[in-house]
């Protein structure tokens, strides 16, 4: 009987094992066919004819092509597109920092043109666009399922001369109506100030000379202040909207150690490279470091912003950045018959998250607001009691005479900020913090 059992046994694990031999053999088989294709190679060539035969309105063979290529490549997504030989002349025009139009970066969203960012001090920030603004329509024509070079095309044009802007904003109950004068853009990359002993550098994007830019407003900082005396950094990245790849990496270079990943790319393949920095930081060495990013921060200020965060070298302060991590390509075509700019890959910060439609996350999240000074209220001390011990040390009461002015200035300074800038003024409060708590501790 034990015999029986187990040459049934048996015959029962020989025919499973057989049986799913065959299943994954026939599934092999059927995942090897080729995959047939709905169209054949020839349906363009159909389709283009027909509209120049029989389209109600004559079209030229160079107009079909470019309207196809664009077509192609816009159904990518939002950032991929053909560019003729005008778009490309305004393309190297726009990373020379020198540009017309009213100074927005735009993508397209439910097949509506958005605000990525609009550039500080150019008529689109001046007229209060703001990131994430739908701009419906464009002199009063829609701009649903309008390609975005074509946008771009519309909403620049002679200098001086005005566009109208539709815009739908969340919140709002109505659209906006923005009239904003096109002018020629100038792109300063780098501003700066000093708020007594920190140092603030705003990147209003990525261009050529932005590094260069970076180290000569750092210089002359450190001048005025005194290295000695210097106790951190701002850098301010809110509302830039990327640019070049190479000085996003030389930046954060600058604030970091040697050998560290600065941003890895991937595409198809996986890694197609990753970005290390060759020398150890020489900015403002060993200092602390605040980073502001917002809503409009998108792209290369991504990457600086998630670099600098990964490695712990700064402090990302401010609110969820935009989430542009994917790279374009521009790629010529033979003949002199433009470019496709093509995205080929995404941007992975040195900890490997992805920063597309992700963002960076701040460590302190802030959103703008507005303090007000108290007014001075009368309040009693120690030294309103009758009969209060006195201290006869002069150079004590020069000493603290002398404290309270600087804390005073520094607090007044503050309160200043405070009202223009929330964001600003907390960042300075924490620079001034670590290196108060740094300093205590070494004592």
């Amino acid at each position: 009987m034990k015999n029986l059992k187990l040459a049934i046994i048996v015959f029962v694990s020989v025919f499973v094992g057989l049986f799913s031999a065959i299943s994954f053999a026939q599934l092999q088989q059927v995942s090897s066919k080729p995959v047939k294709n709905k169209y054949s190679e020839d349906l363009l060539n159909q389709v283009l004819e027909r509209i120049k035969n029989d389209y109600v309105e004559e079209k030229t063979q160079d107009q079909l092509i470019e309207a196809a290529a664009s077509g192609v490549l816009s159904s990518l997504d939002p950032h991929s597109s053909f560019l003729n030989l005008e778009d490309l002349k305004e393309m190297n025009v726009h990373t020379k920092g020198e540009f017309g139009g009213v100074g927005i970066e735009i993508t397209t969203d439910m097949s509506v043109a958005k605000v990525v960012s609009a550039i500080e001090d150019t008529p689109a920030y001046r007229a209060g666009i703001k990131s994430g603004d739908y701009i419906v329509r464009i002199d009063g024509k829609s701009t649903y399922s309008m390609k975005i070079d074509e946008i771009v095309k519309k909403i620049r044009g002679k200098v001086n001369s005005p566009v109208k802007l539709t815009i739908y904003r969340k919140g709002e109950k109505d659209p906006l109506e923005k009239t904003v004068i096109r002018r020629t853009i100038k792109i300063k990359p780098i501003k700066s100030n000093r708020f007594n002993d920190v140092a603030y550098i705003k990147i209003t994007n990525f261009s050529e000379k932005t590094f260069a830019d970076l180290q000569t407003e750092l210089k002359k900082l450190k001048t005025q202040i005194g290295e000695k005396n210097l106790k951190g950094l701002v850098l301010d990245l809110r509302n830039n909207p990327g640019g070049l790849l190479d000085q996003a990496i030389e930046v954060s270079a600058g604030f970091l150690d040697k050998n560290k990943v600065v941003v890895s790319v991937k595409g198809k393949a996986g890694i197609l490279k990753e970005f290390q920095t060759e020398n150890d930081q020489f900015l403002i060495p060993n200092l602390p470091m605040v980073v502001l990013i917002n809503e409009g921060s998108a792209s290369a200020s991504e990457i600086v912003a998630g670099a600098l965060q990964d490695h712990k070298r700064a402090v990302i302060m401010g609110s969820k950045s935009f989430g542009k991590g994917s790279v374009q390509t521009v790629i010529p075509l033979d003949n002199n018959q433009g470019a496709i700019k093509m995205t080929t890959a995404l941007y992975y910060t040195p900890s490997g998250r992805s920063i597309q439609a992700m963002g960076i996350e701040p460590d302190i999240e802030l959103s703008q607001a507005s303090i007000e000074k108290q007014k001075d209220l009368e309040r009693d001390s120690e030294a309103d009691l009758k009969g209060h011990l006195e201290i006869k040390i002069q150079d004590s009461i020069e000493k603290t005479a002398k404290s309270s002015k600087e804390k005073n200035k520094i607090a007044d300074e503050n309160i200043d900020v405070y009202q223009k800038d929330y964001q600003l003024a907390r960042a300075l409060d924490l620079i001034r913090g670590i290196g108060l708590y740094n300093s205590i501790i070494k004592k």
